[in-house]
């Protein structure tokens, strides 16, 4: 294996060399977006239903085999709130959330959807991830950030109770307001610091003034609910035990939604990246490293991760150049899980979801539909279906992910298999137009020229064969057909056929089949199957220019 090729597959071996400059602003750049990852660990293990350690190992040796492998160095790697959620509320029923067998099931969940990632770069079908189109994946993220604000509330208004016992007997007593103190008061700290601020890490100044402010006044004693007791050092290997052949089969959609999602959410920040430094990105190299980091948060004892838009954002932000600032912010991780664990004893549940609520709302963004509306309705369309169905269905949310893609692919197939076939004429200015749009003459006599704006595969075949047959039952006059074919980059052996059909049909009728600017490679496919021998009713122009010219004098002949 040259040098090359291994630089390829460990991307670190193309950092720059460290320098003291360098080091520097990667120090604080790391530091900066440390601080907040112990904190948003932390909630989003509560959010994935996780013992809230576990939030903390899947930031550590995770965003280290990530930031190795990935070649996109920047990229915030850990839990995330989209993935957390979809770790919840996919094992929803399986299990108590945070019970061992529950952090059995999100381990494999982390290791079967990182392996998935992981083979899927090495065979190099990264191109699999423009299935989820940006309607589809407005949709989904617009509910799941709404589903993730309704399950923070609870904690965050301090509720007692369930929501149906509130509703069953509306009473202040359901609410602690300690609590809800806690939650209001930081979700107020934590949007003014990101207003005014936005590199500042408000989350640990919050979470530490919280648990201050819990501990004096005896917040826990008097059984507030607090974080409590977290486990210091460093993570040890996991072995999750085998499950049942059903919980296996139960776990292939959320296996795929979650390698499907979490990937989508690396690829909004890596597109950043790479667009800022106008460098190409590899996805499948991504992928590969996406993978490896959710194996390796797996057999640690963690969920699976994912790259955080947020924290990228803010690691761009604060400066980052390359990897060694992902690297510091892992070496802070390790400090808070060896030795500080003890002192997040007492920082109450609803700050911990204050910083979640505080995250999300940057998701959440209800205009982004009407948005879209005004530029598609059919794929805004798409877009509403996978939000109601994503809400529908929670928690199995992945079925609203589903959905939009079968919706999005039919819609697809909808419009390859209607393509655009127009009659042209010529326009003034000389070029060829849509005749009926702009009123314009035909070419010549008895003539049909149309031009598809289409591949001619077995999708759009059909509707070229059927759009000249209905021409020309319409139309007795006709006697000749021209296809305008430069828009025709491709064809396949369904698309041979009928041209031959047209052909045969031409000469049927007595009269010419033109073809004016084919493409040598189509034309080469539909010589190959013998289907230009013979030119007794078949003419072959290599330009649109040489095909009018011909029109004209066959015109005036």
């Amino acid at each position: 294996m040259n040098l090359h090729t291994l630089r390829q597959w460990l991307p670190f071996l193309n950092w720059p060399r460290p320098t003291k400059n360098l080091l520097k602003g990667e120090f604080i750049a790391g530091m900066t977006v440390g601080l907040m990852l112990v904190p948003q660990g932390v909630a989003y293990a509560a959010l994935a239903g996780m013992p809230l350690v576990t939030g903390i190992y899947a930031s550590l040796i995770p965003a280290i085999v990530a930031v190795l492998f990935s070649s996109s160095t920047r990229l915030g790697v850990g839990p995330t709130a989209l993935t957390s959620l979809l770790i919840g509320a996919s094992l929803t029923g399986m299990a108590e959330p945070g019970s061992a067998h529950w952090v059995s099931l999100a381990v494999w969940l982390a290791i079967l959807s990182g392996l998935l990632q992981a083979v899927v770069g090495l065979v190099r079908f990264g191109w699999l991830v423009s299935l989820i189109t940006s309607p589809v994946l407005t949709g989904f993220t617009q509910a799941a950030a709404l589903l993730i604000l309704l399950s923070q509330l609870p904690a965050l208004l301090g509720m007692r109770t369930s929501w149906h016992a509130f509703f069953s007997n509306p009473s202040i007593h359901h609410f602690d307001y300690t609590a809800l103190a806690f939650g209001i008061g930081s979700v107020i700290a934590l949007s003014l610091t990101k207003k005014i601020r936005p590199t500042f890490p408000g989350a640990i100044l919050v979470i530490t003034g919280a648990g201050l402010i819990s501990w004096s006044i005896g917040f826990a004693d008097r059984g507030g609910d607090v974080i409590g007791h977290l486990p210091s050092g460093f993570p040890s290997l996991y072995l999750p035990g085998w499950l049942s052949f059903d919980e296996f089969g139960a776990l292939i959609l959320p296996v795929m939604m979650v390698a499907l999602v979490s990937f989508l959410e690396t690829a909004s920040s890596a597109k950043i990246e790479h667009q800022r430094e106008g460098t190409l990105w590899n996805e499948n190299q991504d992928l590969i490293a996406q993978g490896l980091a959710k194996i390796s948060s797996g057999f640690s004892g963690g969920f699976a991760t994912s790259a955080s838009f947020s924290r990228s954002a803010l690691n761009m932000y604060a400066g980052a150049q390359t990897g060694w600032a992902n690297l510091f912010a892992t070496a802070l991780v390790l400090v808070a899980l060896l030795w500080l664990m003890p002192e997040l004893y007492h920082v109450p549940d609803a700050v911990l979801a204050a910083v979640v609520v505080t995250a999300v709302t940057g998701l959440f963004k209800p205009g982004e539909l009407l948005r879209l509306w005004k530029i598609s309705r059919v794929e805004a369309g798409i877009g509403i279906v996978t939000f109601v169905i994503t809400i529908a269905t929670a928690p199995r949310i992945y079925w609203g992910v589903l959905v939009g893609v079968v919706a999005n692919l039919c819609f697809f197939l909808y419009q390859r298999m209607h393509p655009r076939i127009i009659e042209v004429g010529e326009h003034p200015d000389g070029s060829l137009r849509d005749r009926h749009l702009w009123q314009l003459p035909v070419l010549a006599p008895h003539l049909l020229a149309l031009r598809m704006d289409a591949e001619l595969d077995f999708a759009s075949a059909a509707s070229l064969e059927r759009r000249v047959t209905s021409e020309l039952q319409k139309r007795p006059d006709l006697r000749d057909v021209c296809i305008f074919a430069s828009p025709i980059n491709r064809i396949d052996i369904t698309g041979v056929e009928t041209f031959q059909r047209l052909r045969a049909q031409m000469q049927k009728r007595g009269g010419m089949l033109i073809l004016s600017g084919l493409k040598l490679p189509v034309e080469q496919r539909i010589e190959r199957a013998g289907a230009l021998t013979g030119d007794a009713n078949l003419a072959l122009y290599r330009t649109d220019t040489e095909t009018l010219a011909a029109l004209r004098k066959r015109a005036e002949g």
